[in-house]
Formats: structure tokens, sequence, C-alpha cells
């Protein structure tokens, strides 16, 4: 999570980076200098929530022209996949990349989205993502090793 808060943080193209979590560990380990920190409610907090609604939560909390979601599971993403996801939204609304790292809305698309689990998003393929959806530490030690392969690690 840190990760994706950074390479927010770092980005030209991100105004303003905002936290929704429902975690006192998340929220305090993201706690940085230029991060926003939004209690998730309940209602919002369950594993069945679509990230429609969550996203509306956070753009009635912090307005924006342009919401992005990048999803930490995914720790490899160039910025440029941040750029191209900001750049589509901007001509059609939404977009998401496959792998799906990075989701970006407009505010009117946000404020009128139907069925938040049909997602009705531009997608765009980008091989500038690492394609393991990160679950486990074992997946985390998978990304890392094959985009950190001069690191030895002796036991």
């Amino acid at each position: 999570m840190l990760r994706a808060v950074r390479k927010l943080l770092e980005s030209e193209t991100v105004d303003q980076v905002v936290v929704s979590t429902d975690s006192e560990l998340i929220a305090r380990t993201c706690l940085l200098d230029g991060v926003e920190i939004l209690h998730r409610p309940k209602s919002l907090a369950c594993d069945s929530t679509a990230s429609i609604p969550v996203f509306q939560h956070i753009v009635e909390h912090f307005p924006c022209d342009i919401h992005i979601n990048y999803n930490c599971n995914f720790p490899e993403c160039d910025q440029s996949v941040i750029d191209q996801a900001i750049s589509i939204a901007s001509e059609t609304g939404e977009a998401l990349s496959d792998p799906y790292a990075v989701w970006a809305q407009t505010k009117d698309c946000l404020d009128a989205y139907g069925d938040p689990f049909k997602i009705t998003a531009t997608q765009f393929k980008s091989p500038n993502v690492h394609p393991l959806d990160v679950h486990t530490m074992e997946d985390l030690l998978k990304v890392h090793r094959s985009n950190q392969g001069n690191f030895q690690w002796d036991k």
C-alpha cells in the first residue's frame, strides 16, 4: 500500500492523494506529508462492496475532476499507465488498465454511474504493469524478484 501511495505522491499528473480505509493500521502506515486519510464507513468496508460507491464517497469528501484508483495489488506499475488512464478518462469518462492496476473516472461519470457491478470503462492493455495480482507474500516476492533481478538473498 505504501509503495502505491508513494508512486502517486511522486506523480506529476496527480494533484491529491487520498487513502480511503477502515483500517487504523493502513491509515497510520500511509500517514505521510501530502496524503489525506478518509475513514471509510462500515457500509463501504466489506468485501462485497463494489468499488464505485467507495470512489463516490472519496469524491464527495475530496472533490476532483478525475478520480484515479491505483490498485496496490499491482505494485509494479509504470507512471505512463496512470497518465494513459487520465487521458482516456478525460475523453471517454472512464478508463481501466488491463491488468487492472489503474482505474479512472471523471466526476460526471461517477455522479451518473448506474449498476456499480457493470463496469463501463474503456479498457486499455498495458505492458507496463506486472501481470501478477498480489494477494499473498509469496505473490509479492515473485513480483519483486522479477523486477529486482540483481538482488541476491542468501539464507
